[in-house]
C-alpha cells in the first residue's frame, strides 16, 4: 500500500487529527479523511461509481452530510417516503412515477433509456415518449431505488427528474430560451457568412486577388466556428448517445455532416487552396435547427393536456376545524392541498374547486365533471357519493371527507393511463422506429459509396454531394410519423372521457365490425332500483331488503346499487359470488341466496311442489303511486331464498341511457352489427333488444357462454364487448376490444382496453371515427416519409440537391409529419 499523506483529507482537504485513521480505496489507492462524514461520503461516490468526480473536481468537498456531489444528493433525496408521496404512486409492491427526460431528441434517443433501464434488476417496465419527453416507469422498491434509476439514466448521458407541471414549464421555458439562442447565433452568423460567400462565388465573373480570397475565407470560417462548437451541439450530443449505445441514430449522420464539412473547409482554409463550404455548413445548421424549433413547438402542443390536467387541481383548500352545528357554516383553515390527509374534512363554496378525492358527509350539489368526462352539464351529487379534484361545485356549499390524496387520486391515474397510451406504440410504430435505425446505418454506407464514385468521376464535387447526401436522408419523418399521431389522439379521447388502458387501442378501433353489449351499467344506466317487492313467506318487507343488502355489500355489480340505502345489519358471513347467478352467504346458520331464478329456486320450487307464478304472494309497494301490474318483459326480478325455501321476489326497475338508440343506430349506419350478451334471463332482455332494434339477442347467459359466444363471433368478425369491467373481466379479455363505462372509484381496478368516464354512450362511435382517422394520418405521415426518402436519394446522390436546400428539404419533411399529425387536434368533440 503506498504511503498515505496524513497531513489532510483526501475528500475536502481538511487537517486530519493525530492518530486518526480512517480511509478509502479509491481507484484502488486507500485515501486518507479526516472523519466519519467524509469517509461515509466518499464510499457512496464509489459504491454510485462516481470516482471521476474526483478527477474533474476543481475545488474540494465540504465537510459532513454537504460533501456528496450535489448531484449525487438530489437522487438521493428522491429516496425519502416524504418526498415521493408527491410523485410517486404505490401499488402493492411496485412503484411508478412519471419522469421528465432533458435531452431526448428523437425516438433512437426513447429506444436507448428504455433498453438501459429495462436491463436493470427491479424494473418492472419502462415507457419512453419522444415526443413529450418523459418517461413511465415502474419498479420494484426491494430491488432497486429511485436514485438508481436516475443515476442510471444520468449515465446514458440523460438528465431525468420526476414530472412537475411547474418545474417543468421552467425547464421547458429555460430549453427554448437556448434552443433560440443557438438558433439566432446560427442565423446571424449564416448572414455573414453567406456575404462573404457572395464575394468569393464573384471570382467566377471577375478577378479575385489571392490576399482577398484568403481573408474572406479565414473571416468566414470565424464566423462558421459558434455555429459548429455551439448551435449545432444538440446533434452532436444525440449522435455520441447513440454511438455509446453500439447503434447509429438519425443525428449521427447530421453531425458527421457539419463536423466533416468544416473541418474539410478549414485545412483548404490553412492550406490556402481547394473548396471551403462555410456557408453551407452554417446554413443547413440554421434550417436543421429551425426545423426542430418548429417541431418541437408542435410536439409540446400535442402533450399539452396532461398539464392541463394537473393544473385543474386547486394549490390550496380551506379545511374544517370546527363546527357548531349541522346547519351553520364551519370555521375553516385554509391549507396547503398538499398537506391534506385521508379522513380531513374540507369544505367547498359554490364556483370553488375541490382540492382532492372525497365523499360528500353534509349538504348536496351539482358538481362540473367535465374535466374528466367531457360532459359539461352539472351531475347532482349528495350524502355518500364520490367527488373528484379538480371538478367544481356548482350550486350548494358541501362538506367532502377526503378518501385519496397525491397519486392516488382519480385525476393522477388518468394522466397515468394517458402517459401509457402516448408511449404505447403500435405495431407500425415499431417498424417504422427499425426501419429509421437500419436506414441510418444504409445512408452512411450509400454516402460512402457516393463520395468514392464522385471522387473518381470529379474529385471537386465529391464532397458537397456527399454532404447533400448525408443531410437530405436523414430519417426524422419516419421517426416521427406515429408517436406525435398517437398523442394528438390520445389527448382528443381524454378530453372526451375516454382513458385507453391497453396497449393496441387505436390499431384494434378501426378493424371492429360487432358490437357485443352487456345489459345492465351500458345499454342501462345501471342505477337499479327496487319498484315491488312481492313475499312468499313469513318475513317482513324490511327484513328482506336488509338480508339482499346484507349479501350485496360486498358486490361491485350494478344490482348491488339497488340495496346501499338499507342498513345492513345482519351478520351475514361465507359470502360467495356465483358470477352470473348471483350471492349466497350464511346467516345465522341458515344458507341464504339472492340471484336469478334458475339459481335461487333450484330446490325452493320443490319445496313448495308448484310454480313461483303460480305462488298466491303479497305485494309491498315501495314506490309511492305504483298500482299498475308490472309487465314480465320490461322489468328485471331478482330472488332470495332462505334454506332453500323461497322468501321474496325483487322487482328492479333500470332505465335506458339516452343515446343508446342513437348508439346503435350509428353503429348499423357504419355496417357494425350488435348484440346483447347478458345473465338476466328475464324477458327484461328482450325488451330492451327489441326497443333498441339490437340484431342479436341472448339471455340468461353464464360468463363462460358469452365468451364462447364471443369467440364463435371472432371466427368471422372483429368484436369489441361492453361491460362493466370487474364482473366480466374474463369476457371482456376475451374480446378483440374490450370497452367499460367507468366510474371513478373502479377505474384503478378496471381491466378493460377502453373505459368511458360518464354516460355518453355515442363517445364509442366518436371514438372508432377518430382511431380511423388516426390510422390514416399514421399512413400518411408513413407513406410521405418513406415516399420522400425514395425521391430525395437519388437526387442527393446524383448531385442534384445542394446542401442547404438539402436541409431544409429534411426539416420541411419532419414538419410536414407533425403538422399533418396536429390535424387531429382541430377535431372538434
Amino acid at each position: 500500500m503506498n504511503k498515505l499523506d496524513q497531513s489532510s483529507c483526501f475528500h475536502c482537504h481538511e487537517p486530519i487529527a493525530p492518530d486518526l485513521e480512517l480511509t478509502t480505496t479509491i481507484n484502488k489507492l486507500a485515501q486518507p479523511m479526516c472523519c466519519l462524514g467524509c469517509q461515509a461520503v466518499s464510499q457512496a461516490i464509489v459504491d454510485a461509481d462516481l470516482v471521476s468526480y474526483y478527477q474533474f473536481r476543481t475545488e474540494p468537498g465540504q465537510k459532513g452530510s454537504s460533501l456528496i456531489p450535489e448531484q449525487l444528493q438530489q437522487y438521493s433525496a428522491y429516496d425519502l417516503v416524504e418526498v415521493q408521496q408527491d410523485f410517486v404512486y404505490n401499488q402493492g409492491d411496485t412503484k411508478t412515477i412519471s419522469l421528465t427526460i432533458d435531452g431526448i431528441s428523437c425516438a433512437a434517443c426513447a429506444w436507448l433509456i428504455e433498453h438501459k433501464i429495462n436491463s436493470l434488476k427491479g424494473i418492472e417496465s419502462i415507457m419512453v415518449n419522444s415526443t413529450t419527453q418523459r418517461a413511465l416507469i415502474s419498479w420494484y422498491e426491494a430491488d432497486i431505488s429511485l436514485s438508481e434509476i436516475l443515476n442510471q439514466i444520468n449515465k446514458v448521458g440523460y438528465q431525468a427528474a420526476p414530472y412537475q407541471v411547474d418545474e417543468q414549464e421552467k425547464i421547458a421555458k429555460a430549453n427554448s430560451r437556448k434552443f433560440l439562442l443557438r438558433l439566432g447565433l446560427a442565423g446571424f452568423a449564416t448572414m455573414q457568412v453567406m456575404m462573404f460567400a457572395l464575394a468569393l462565388y464573384s471570382e467566377y465573373f471577375t478577378d479575385l486577388e489571392q490576399e482577398y480570397r484568403d481573408y474572406f475565407r479565414w473571416v468566414s470560417m470565424i464566423f462558421a466556428a459558434p455555429v459548429v462548437f455551439y448551435s449545432a451541439q444538440p446533434f452532436y450530443f444525440s449522435a455520441i448517445r447513440s454511438l455509446l449505445s453500439g447503434r447509429l441514430n438519425m443525428d449521427f449522420s447530421v453531425s458527421l455532416a457539419i463536423v466533416g464539412a468544416y473541418i474539410a473547409s478549414m485545412i483548404a482554409t490553412i492550406n490556402g487552396n481547394g473548396e471551403v463550404y462555410f456557408e453551407s455548413v452554417s446554413m443547413f445548421t440554421f434550417f436543421l435547427l429551425l426545423g426542430r424549433y418548429f417541431e418541437q413547438a408542435a410536439k409540446r402542443q400535442a402533450s399539452i393536456s396532461s398539464s392541463n390536467l394537473h393544473k385543474r387541481i386547486p394549490i390550496t383548500a380551506n379545511k374544517i376545524v370546527s363546527k357548531s352545528g349541522l346547519d351553520e357554516q364551519p370555521q375553516t383553515q385554509q391549507i396547503a392541498a398538499k398537506q391534506l390527509k385521508i379522513n380531513d374534512v374540507i369544505w367547498v363554496k359554490p364556483g370553488e374547486m375541490i382540492a382532492a378525492d372525497g365523499m360528500i358527509i353534509n349538504g348536496d350539489s351539482c358538481i362540473n365533471e367535465s374535466m374528466l368526462t367531457g360532459e359539461h352539464l352539472p351531475v347532482d351529487k349528495g350524502i355518500d357519493q364520490p367527488v373528484y379534484a379538480g371538478t367544481v361545485n356548482i350550486s350548494q356549499p358541501i362538506e367532502i371527507k377526503i378518501t385519496a390524496v397525491g397519486q392516488d387520486q382519480l385525476v393522477a391515474e388518468i394522466i397515468r393511463l394517458q402517459e401509457i397510451a402516448s408511449n404505447t406504440k403500435p405495431k407500425v410504430s415499431l417498424l417504422a422506429e427499425r426501419a429509421a435505425s437500419y436506414f441510418s446505418s444504409f445512408i452512411i454506407a450509400i454516402a460512402t459509396l457516393t463520395y468514392l464514385v464522385w471522387y473518381f468521376l470529379s474529385p471537386e464535387d465529391a464532397f458537397w454531394v456527399t454532404l447533400s447526401v448525408l443531410v437530405a436522408t436523414c430519417p426524422c419523418a419516419l421517426a416521427l410519423a406515429t408517436p406525435t399521431a398517437i398523442t394528438c389522439a390520445t389527448d382528443i379521447f381524454t378530453k372526451m372521457g375516454l382513458i385507453t388502458r391497453q396497449a393496441g387501442v387505436f390499431e384494434k378501433l378501426p378493424l371492429i365490425n360487432h358490437v357485443v353489449f352487456d345489459k345492465t351499467g351500458t345499454l342501462t344506466y345501471g342505477n337499479q332500483q327496487i319498484e315491488q317487492v312481492s313475499l312468499y313467506d313469513t318475513l317482513s318487507q324490511l327484513d328482506a331488503c336488509r338480508l339482499a343488502a346484507s349479501l350485496e355489500q360486498s358486490s361491485h355489480h350494478p344490482i348491488a346499487k339497488a340495496f346501499v340505502h338499507f342498513e345492513c345489519q345482519r351478520n351475514v358471513s361465507e359470502i360467495s359470488h356465483h358470477v352470473g347467478q348471483g350471492i349466497s352467504g350464511v346467516y345465522r346458520t341458515q344458507l341464504i341466496k339472492l340471484g336469478s331464478k334458475q339459481f335461487v329456486t333450484e330446490v325452493s320450487i320443490a319445496n313448495h311442489g308448484t310454480n313461483i307464478d303460480d305462488i298466491a304472494i303479497s305485494e309491498i309497494e315501495l314506490k309511492n303511486g305504483f298500482s299498475a301490474e308490472v309487465e314480465q318483459q320490461t322489468k328485471q326480478r331478482i330472488y332470495l331464498s332462505i334454506d332453500n325455501k323461497l322468501q321474496a321476489q325483487f322487482t328492479l326497475t333500470d332505465s335506458l341511457r339516452e343515446d343508446s338508440a342513437e348508439t346503435i343506430k350509428q353503429l348499423h349506419a357504419n355496417n357494425i352489427s350488435t348484440s346483447i350478451a347478458s345473465g338476466d334471463n328475464s324477458g327484461h332482455v328482450d325488451f330492451i333488444g327489441s326497443t333498441l332494434s339490437v340484431g342479436t339477442v341472448k339471455s340468461g347467459l353464464t360468463p363462460q357462454q358469452k365468451l364462447a359466444y364471443i369467440q364463435q363471433l371472432q371466427t368471422t368478425q372483429h368484436v369489441a364487448m361492453f361491460g362493466d369491467g370487474i364482473n366480466d373481466a374474463p369476457v371482456l379479455a376475451g374480446a378483440n376490444l374490450s370497452v367499460a363505462m367507468g366510474s371513478g372509484t373502479a377505474l384503478a381496478q378496471n381491466s378493460a382496453d377502453l373505459i368511458l368516464l360518464g354516460d355518453n354512450l355515442l363517445r364509442f362511435n366518436q371514438a372508432i371515427k377518430i382511431a380511423k382517422k388516426t390510422q390514416r394520418i399514421i399512413n400518411q405521415n408513413l407513406a410521405w416519409a418513406l415516399g420522400y426518402n425514395v425521391l430525395i436519394i437519388p437526387l442527393a446522390v446524383t448531385g442534384h440537391v445542394l446542401p442547404y436546400i438539402a436541409a431544409i428539404g429534411m426539416s420541411l419533411s419532419s414538419l410536414i409529419v407533425v403538422s399533418n399529425s396536429l390535424r387531429l387536434s382541430r377535431i372538434k368533440i
